[in-house]
C-alpha cells in the first residue's frame, strides 16, 4: 500500500520561493510514473509536473519555466521546487501516482501565495 507525506507548505509573498517534499512509502517511486498534483478550494485538481519512471518531465502550462520537479530514488523521495509564486499558486499540494499508478491521496500541503 502507498502512503505519501507531502511537506514544505507554507504561506509565501508574491515572488517568493517554496520547496516541496514528497515521502513515499510502500512503492519505489522509481517504478512509478509521479506527479505533483494542486487543488483550489471549489476547483478541480490538477496535475502540475509529472515525471515517469523512466525520468521524463513534463509541466503544466501555468507553472511552466517557475516550478521544477525531481527525485531522489535512494531515499525514495520526490520534490517540487517552485520559485517566482504567484497568487493562483495558492493551492494544497499533493504528490501521487499518475494515471494507472494513482493510489490513496494523502493531506496534502498547504501553499498560501498572498501579500
Amino acid at each position: 500500500q502507498a502512503q505519501f507525506v507531502e511537506s514544505g507548505g507554507g504561506m509565501v509573498q508574491p515572488g517568493g520561493s517554496l520547496r516541496l517534499s514528497c515521502a513515499a512509502s510502500g512503492i519505489i517511486i522509481s517504478t512509478y510514473n509521479m506527479g505533483w498534483y494542486r487543488q483550489a478550494p471549489g476547483k478541480q485538481r490538477e496535475l502540475v509536473a509529472g515525471i515517469t519512471r523512466g525520468g521524463s518531465i513534463d509541466y503544466s502550462d501555468s507553472v511552466k519555466g517557475r516550478f521544477t520537479i525531481s527525485r531522489d530514488n535512494a531515499k525514495n523521495m520526490m520534490y517540487l521546487q517552485m520559485n517566482s509564486l504567484k497568487p493562483e499558486d495558492t493551492a494544497v499540494y499533493y504528490c501521487n501516482g499518475r494515471d494507472y499508478d494513482e493510489r490513496g491521496w494523502g493531506r496534502g500541503t498547504q501553499v498560501t501565495v498572498s501579500s
